[in-house]
């Protein structure tokens, strides 16, 4: 039996849920960090007195980082290894939040800010490839999505970190505990197992056939001695034309177009609700109070993917997910009332997370192992550039009369465009090896 099919024959036990576990929190502390932005934002705006088009570039510029980080660890990932480079980003992304605390004026927090883009960019295709090629088939997109749940945990920290420090300590303490999570990095690096198709894509079969060796005693099956010659495959380095070749081409179109428009609609959102709130004039504590309850009901948004995401597919309850966030992004935008904010607000949180975990499971599954993390690093890399215009284009549409109700118009044109392009180009998944999904 070939190394590959022995992880994938292995029951699901105490090996894949520490995997999860462990991976999962530096997630949570990706998020966490990415959250903390725009609870600050509300609060330093009004200290420095900045302008709207400062606020922009202020989450722009980790947008630009992140494109930048996603494509350079995508492909670092398939060179030197998945465990390398996510312990790596986090250490990036942690301290560079740490070191916000210090920034002296707007141009040092936009360098602090891109460098933490950097790493919060590179970190999460990563993770989402070392996990794929450790979960069986049949669970795979199950475990994703539990693993993409770490998200909601993560802004709800930030959202606790926020609501309690911000107004007793102010913005100033939150960058510095964004920082802590540096530290984890010793926990990834001693609990998490590198890759063993990367391990056999870069002809280090003896180390493979160890680690196999090693989790098969962990998993309390037979520990096969042999390796078999099949295993010792040919190197191959991922280049960027092998994306758009053969029948890659239309998949990479496919994540493209819907990472664009989902990192646009969630980060466009997200990140500047607390901030949208108070210029409709709730006060900032009230603002935290109501994002809050929002990003409780991403929990629940997980759970119900992760359960259709098997029983549904992917395709399909990518497009209902997606579908049902644009209905909610519409009437969100039309709320005139505390209770009406808060029930379309918590659907469109629901909804909207619920996807994100279905299309982490889904991008890695469109590419083979030698540029998995190279064709997931670039699809996160577009989604970016949808960070990157989403605040640019909220600013604007802000300051004009009724600008709330048409900055989620814009976010409900672009959903249900992306809906569309999954119908279109989407080919369903579940079930299948990634070797077998990647030919």
């Amino acid at each position: 039996m070939d190394l590959v099919s022995r992880i994938q024959r292995l029951p699901i036990g105490k090996f894949h849920y520490t995997l999860l576990w462990v991976i999962g929190l530096g997630w949570m502390f990706d998020a966490m960090d990415t959250g903390l932005i725009s609870f600050i934002l509300a609060k330093m705006a009004e200290d420095w007195s900045m302008t709207p088009t400062e606020k922009g570039w202020v989450v722009s510029i980790g947008f630009v980082g992140m494109a930048i980080g996603a494509v350079c660890s995508g492909a670092l990932a398939d060179r030197i290894g998945r465990k390398t480079v996510f312990a790596t980003t986090l250490v990036i992304y942690s301290l560079a939040t740490a070191a916000c605390a210090f920034a002296p004026n707007l141009t040092w927090l936009l360098v602090f800010r891109f460098i933490v883009g950097l790493g919060l960019g590179g970190q999460l295709p990563v993770a989402v490839t070392l996990v794929s090629e450790y979960i069986p088939a049949h669970v795979r997109g199950r475990f994703i999505v539990l693993l993409e749940s770490f998200w909601g945990l993560g802004w709800l920290c930030a959202a606790l970190v926020s609501y309690f420090v911000i107004p007793k300590f102010g913005w100033h303490m939150a960058f510095l505990i964004g920082g802590i999570p540096a530290l984890y990095a010793i926990v990834i690096w001693k609990m998490v197992p590198e890759s063993i198709p990367y391990l056999i894509h870069r002809g280090r079969i003896q180390e493979a056939h160890e680690l196999v060796q090693s989790i098969e005693r962990k998993c309390g099956v037979a520990v096969i001695e042999t390796i078999e010659v099949k295993q010792i495959a040919e190197q191959k380095t991922g280049s960027f034309s092998q994306l758009w070749s053969g029948i890659f081409a239309r998949r990479t179109l496919m994540l493209w177009l819907i990472w664009f428009g989902i990192v646009y609609s969630y980060y466009g959102i997200f990140t500047w609700l607390p901030s949208l709130l108070v210029q409709q004039g709730y006060s900032i504590v009230q603002s935290f109070e109501y994002v809050l309850f929002m990003i409780l009901a991403q929990l629940p948004g997980y759970i119900v993917a992760a359960w259709l995401v098997e029983l549904w597919g992917r395709k399909a309850t990518l497009a209902i997910f997606i579908g049902m966030c644009a209905v909610s992004a519409y009437f969100f935008g039309q709320a005139d009332s505390v209770a009406l904010i808060m029930l379309w607000g918590c659907l469109l949180s629901f909804f909207n997370l619920g996807a994100w975990g279905v299309l982490y499971t889904y991008t890695p599954e469109q590419y083979p192992t030698h540029i998995r993390a190279f064709g997931s690093g670039w699809a996160a890399a577009v989604g970016r550039i949808g960070g990157i215009a989403a605040p640019l284009a909220v600013t604007h549409l802000m300051v004009k009369d009724d600008g709330f109700s048409y900055v989620f118009m814009m976010f409900t044109a672009v959903l249900v465009a992306v809906a569309v392009v999954i119908l279109v180009l989407g080919e369903e998944t579940k079930g299948r090896t990634l070797e077998s999904i990647s030919k």
